[in-house]
């Protein structure tokens, strides 16, 4: 820990603009590579790069948002990004992932993408491994060689499965989904150590708790920078739950007890609760049939019930937006929601700055994102205290996982 705590130091200082001087020489990195991610050295420091240089991931689906997110974890320049996805490329792929062209039609969609993605950063690895079939066969021991495990557009049990497998690993677990105009991201780090750097204010930062998830451990203060200002750093701890339990929480109190924070709250955090019980109900998403309509507005004023929302959070205009935009891919959305999720993924591998706790939200059309903490405690037994060898007690019911949930339904063992 002395020795993270001595490493990350060094790092801090290139960050929040307080030194933009790059190394000539870091542990780990050759001078090719220094000079290669000059700019991200300058904005992380070297420690940092270092670490993401030998991070493994594993991104599952490549649609507009697995795109983003492969784009800009291979430009940020990581040991190896392994990919799945096995369908087939369709026409109306081609209009929202860069990577894949006419002729790529009818090929699976990560072996099409693959090359073009390589050719961003020759130094990355870049691989596809098998179906999403074959990964939920697997126990939590093939999670083991990554670093950070990311799911996108796949239905609610699928990704329950998925950051289950991963939480046994101990590896963080990110997922993620886009539906046109509307996104979210959801983290699940297990237990995450981090380092912020700030001004030193006149109120001394106390060690020990600081809110239900997260831990101050570790408080140095640091000479003055450039700009004469007193600057501390604070090393912290983020504790997790899984998506599963996280689905089902209350917000928290200090939102619950404010009633100007709680109005605040947007109708999209119900409606994608509500969506994510769809799913489970039905393995597939709401069409605009006039009986599917019903039944998730249905369940969306449930869900904004159990969140003790004010009656006027969910208006019919919002609902009739939403359930619109279902399915559908819109660039830029890809493009704010994967560069958000990627942008968290590189802090955490640099083990520097806040990470998502837990759940992020983007409206593209209200123009705003949020994130909120939905916490609840998972049992230590059940979700931290079995070795890596142990099967999962899970037995679920699943869709074939894409974003639509349609095919397969069968018991999967992890």
């Amino acid at each position: 820990m002395a020795a993270l705590e001595s490493n990350v130091n060094n790092d801090v200082a290139a960050t929040n603009g307080h030194n933009a001087e790059a190394p000539s020489t870091a542990p780990g990195l050759s001078a090719d590579e220094i000079a290669l991610y000059d700019r991200q050295i300058r904005l992380w420091g070297a420690q940092a790069q270092e670490r993401i240089r030998r991070a493994n991931i594993l991104l599952i689906s490549l649609r507009a948002l697995g795109t983003e997110i492969a784009k800009n974890l291979t430009l940020a320049g990581v040991s190896s990004l392994t990919i799945i996805d096995d369908d087939l490329v369709t026409e109306e792929d081609l209009g929202a992932q860069f990577f894949l062209r006419q002729e790529d039609v009818g090929k699976p969609r990560a072996q099409a993408a693959i090359p073009r993605i390589q050719e961003l950063n020759p130094r990355v690895v870049v691989k596809s491994d098998g179906s999403l079939h074959d990964l939920l066969a697997k126990n939590q021991t093939y999670y083991a060689p990554f670093d950070c495990v990311i799911a996108c557009d796949h239905d609610f049990m699928t990704l329950s499965m998925i950051n289950t497998a991963a939480r046994f690993a101990a590896r963080p677990f990110y997922a993620a989904s886009i539906h046109g105009f509307y996104g979210y991201i959801f983290a699940d780090l297990v237990g995450h150590e981090f380092v912020v750097e700030r001004e030193r204010s006149n109120i001394a930062t106390t060690i020990g708790t600081e809110t239900l998830t997260r831990s101050v451990l570790s408080v140095t203060n640091k000479k003055e920078d450039k700009s004469k200002k007193p600057i501390e750093i604070v090393r912290k701890q983020e504790i997790y739950c899984p998506l599963i339990l996280a689905n089902s929480s209350p917000l928290p109190m200090e939102i619950l007890s404010n009633r100007r924070k709680l109005k605040a709250v947007p109708a999209l955090l119900p409606c994608l609760r509500a969506l994510f019980d769809f799913q489970r109900t039905h393995g597939r998403l709401p069409g605009h049939t006039a009986q599917d309509l019903v039944e998730f507005t249905t369940m969306a004023t449930t869900k904004s019930r159990e969140l003790q929302l004010p009656t006027e959070t969910l208006r019919s205009e919002f609902l009739r937006s939403f359930i619109t935009n279902i399915g559908s891919e819109i660039m830029p959305t890809a493009a704010f929601v994967g560069g958000r999720l990627s942008e968290d993924i590189i802090n955490v591998l640099g083990k520097r700055e806040q990470p998502i706790q837990n759940f992020a939200l983007f409206d593209g059309d209200g123009l705003e994102g949020r994130i909120y903490s939905l916490y609840s405690p998972p049992p230590e037994l059940a979700m931290m205290g079995m070795g890596m060898d142990t099967q999962l007690p899970m037995d679920l019911q699943i869709g074939n996982g894409d974003m639509n949930g349609n095919g397969m339904s069968m018991p999967v063992q992890l």
